[in-house]
């Protein structure tokens, strides 16, 4: 027996692509289509122009960086800067303190344990859970700048200050920008799962774990990916708590650099070893974007379907 399309859906699909292809092709329709693609095109243009001159001034001498009017393809390129900028300081053991030491401890700690948080806001019942979510999100209002010293006094007074723990263990005890994006995803699905998980004589936290956190990969994907981008970006907390050169961060590194550029000037190659490693920092991130844009772009979309 042949199972055949619900009529109900695919009809109107196709009476919306035929009413589309109707239309006449007008002048005006043209010239507004014109318009539009060719802004798009421009807008899209003065995105890319910075990560090109940063690119193509990273295989230049100075002699090209300096000129006017300014020279938009290196001739002759130096594509060796790369290598000679990145060894000017230890990069590779920035690297893997950004990494692996920073990164993806921040990562996975804020994404569990805001994932945590969020479904006690908008899974269990309990008395006052409106006024604890509303009072986690009045905390986004605090700057980091009115915390900061304080935060560092604490710190400094646990004898934790120039390790990696003022910056990784707040990432285990949840982020509220993240709580709030979990918590709208959470309550998007139907209450019926939990209550079919209890019946089968599931707790809380199996329910979490095993109905819904399955069903929110997408929300957690970009909980993760904004926490790893903001850790890989992060220059202030490393220049707050870490004191030892070994110790650094990509950014941290990236300053020295930049310093190095400010005291020796112009010689040296001092501008092109600069914008090198730059784009070998700034590269990761735009790789992981484009592997991973159907999902963020989903999982940014759905965060906000039920408040």
């Amino acid at each position: 027996m042949s199972v055949q399309a619900s009529p109900s859906v695919q009809p109107v699909e196709s009476k919306r692509v035929r009413a589309r292809r109707a239309q006449p092709l007008t002048v005006a329709g043209v010239v507004a289509g014109i318009a539009k693609y060719g802004f798009l095109l421009l807008m899209s243009f003065s995105f890319v122009l910075p990560l090109y001159w940063m690119f193509t001034s990273a295989m230049k001498d100075d002699s090209q960086i300096y000129t006017v009017p300014p020279v938009w393809i290196p001739n002759p390129a130096y594509p060796i800067n790369f290598v000679n900028a990145w060894n000017t300081y230890n990069f590779n053991l920035y690297a893997f303190n950004t990494v692996v030491r920073y990164a993806i401890p921040v990562s996975l700690g804020v994404t569990f344990s805001s994932a945590i948080v969020a479904y006690g806001f908008s899974r269990i019942p309990w008395k006052g859970r409106d006024f604890f979510f509303y009072l986690c999100l009045a905390t986004m209002m605090v700057p980091f700048q009115v915390t900061m010293v304080p935060l560092f006094i604490i710190w400094k007074n646990l004898g934790l200050v120039d390790t990696y723990f003022p910056l990784v263990l707040p990432a285990f005890f949840g982020a509220p920008y993240f709580i709030f994006m979990l918590r709208q995803f959470f309550m998007t699905l139907p209450q019926e799962l939990s209550e079919a998980a209890r019946i089968d004589g599931a707790n809380e936290f199996v329910t979490m774990w095993r109905v819904i956190l399955p069903l929110t990969k997408p929300a957690l994907t970009v909980v993760a990916l904004f926490a790893f981008l903001n850790a890989w970006n992060d220059y202030l907390g490393p220049l707050i708590y870490l004191r030892q050169n070994d110790q650094y961060v990509l950014a941290l590194g990236l300053e020295n650099l930049r310093r190095t550029v400010v005291s020796i000037g112009v010689s040296a190659l001092a501008y092109p070893y600069l914008m090198a490693v730059s784009s070998v920092i700034t590269l990761p991130i735009l790789i992981a974007f484009f592997f991973t844009q159907r999902t963020f772009i989903e999982g940014i979309s759905l965060t906000g379907i039920k408040g």
